[in-house]
């Protein structure tokens, strides 16, 4: 009798601290339902607080949409969905286009956003988030055959390409002649000003698919120029990062997700590279008839390059995810806004191993594409969760202060030494 007594007790016991749990739980979720932004102090800090590095959302959106429209294995329901989340991702671009254009406006702070350290690197992701949204029409308007389309997307592509080559030319002289850096806190958010004109490529590439003529040769030699461009001093910046890695060991957790971020540039030149073999193949013969055998030489050299990047972004894309699960071992990670590099890098490794399987018809490729594709909409579902309930609180919309900077800079009257004798 005493037992059962007991028994009911602790069983009173324990449904009075669940309720009172599950009560603590709803008060919770009422008070960020209605208080948003309560990490903020006023809503003007959104505008404030919002800096270029939300367009890597829309360039993770915009990789999922391609992904899925483009699935290894046909499934006509992914093609639909493929077509809402391009829509979302056209939203969200010009959403954030227009909240960055607002900011710049209301503080005329862009001069300082390129002299600072940290904000100044994701202005790279404006381009490569209209990247995805025009490689996004291409694709899915190409099989609709929309007279506008071809003309509209060689339009978009130049303007594309113009903001590309502005953040690969002018961010790195920044990095080299103003900005200070410690070489302990260099993260890969590095490559961000670069990799721009390496996706702008692959976007060449396929926008070169809906034309003809010169205008296709055009376009694919002013592709194969940026590629070399970009992939070339990715390269460089990707063995100054492994230094930095070696000499001081991983990013603190705040940053680890960054360790994806070189995955990026190699995936995406191999993937690039393999798109303009073809393009090359198909209108080189006509283009170039004095060189007869370019055509034939590109695309196989094409094919040869993105096998051996692909191989390179294999051992980056198994090292990323070491050190993640390790630090993640170690301690909890912070969610932020650089966890949307986990998508777009990935992302391009699976455009690269899909265009493999495109160019050998190798089963390994298509499984491992689409393998890699559901573990992705699976990251990308958890992240845009993440940064919605985040924005709404206001926890990614605080200000950075960026009127108080140490500039690299001359004081008159001092001596000047050479760039050696400062080292």
């Amino acid at each position: 009798m005493i037992s059962r007594l007991t028994t009911q007790r602790s069983e009173i016991t324990l449904n009075a601290s669940s309720i009172a749990t599950g009560r603590t739980r709803m008060s919770v979720i009422k008070n960020l339902i209605h208080r948003p932004m309560r990490k903020l102090d006023t809503w003007r800090d959104v505008i404030r607080g919002f800096n270029p590095a939300w367009f890597t959302a829309s360039m993770g959106t915009g990789m999922v949409s391609t992904l899925l429209y483009g699935f290894p294995y046909e499934w006509s329901p992914l093609k639909y969905i493929a077509m809402v989340i391009a829509l979302l991702n056209l939203l969200m671009f010009v959403v954030f286009l227009v909240l960055f254009i607002w900011r710049l406006v209301q503080y005329r702070d862009f001069f300082y956003i390129l002299l600072h350290p940290q904000l100044s690197m994701p202005l790279g992701a404006v381009p490569m988030a209209f990247t995805t949204v025009i490689t996004s029409m291409v694709t899915i308007l190409a099989s609709y055959e929309v007279t506008w389309m071809p003309t509209l997307a060689l339009v978009l592509w130049c303007i594309n390409i113009v903001f590309a080559l502005l953040s690969c030319l002018a961010i790195p002289f920044l990095i080299t002649s103003h900005q200070k850096h410690a070489f302990e806190n260099v993260n890969a958010t590095l490559l961000l000003p670069v990799v721009p004109t390496v996706v702008a490529s692959s976007a060449g590439a396929i926008v070169a698919s809906v034309h003809s003529g010169t205008t296709a040769v055009a376009v694919v030699l002013i592709s194969y120029a940026l590629w070399a461009m970009g992939v070339g001093i990715s390269l460089m910046l990707i063995t100054f990062y492994v230094v930095r890695l070696i000499l001081h060991k991983l990013p603190p957790p705040e940053t680890i997700i960054s360790v994806f971020i070189p995955l990026g540039p190699l995936g995406q030149s191999s993937y690039a590279i393999q798109l303009l073999g073809v393009q090359a193949l198909r209108v080189f013969p006509d283009g170039l008839s004095q060189m007869t055998y370019l055509g034939e030489v590109l695309h196989s050299l094409g094919f040869f390059l993105g096998l051996l990047i692909w191989s390179l972004a294999i051992w980056w894309f198994t090292h990323a995810i070491y050190s993640v699960l390790y630090t993640r071992f170690c301690g909890p990670v912070p969610f932020n806004l650089g966890w949307w590099a986990l998508i777009f890098p990935t992302g391009t490794f699976v455009s690269s191993s899909g265009e493999l399987w495109d160019l050998t018809g190798y089963t390994f490729f298509r499984i491992l594409a689409s393998t890699i594709t559901v573990g992705i909409v699976l990251l990308w579902i958890v992240v845009i969760l993440g940064t919605i309930c985040f924005a709404w609180t206001g926890e990614l919309f605080k200000p950075i202060n960026t009127r108080h900077l140490e500039v690299h800079t001359y004081v008159e009257g001092e001596d000047v030494q050479s760039p050696e004798q400062r080292v």
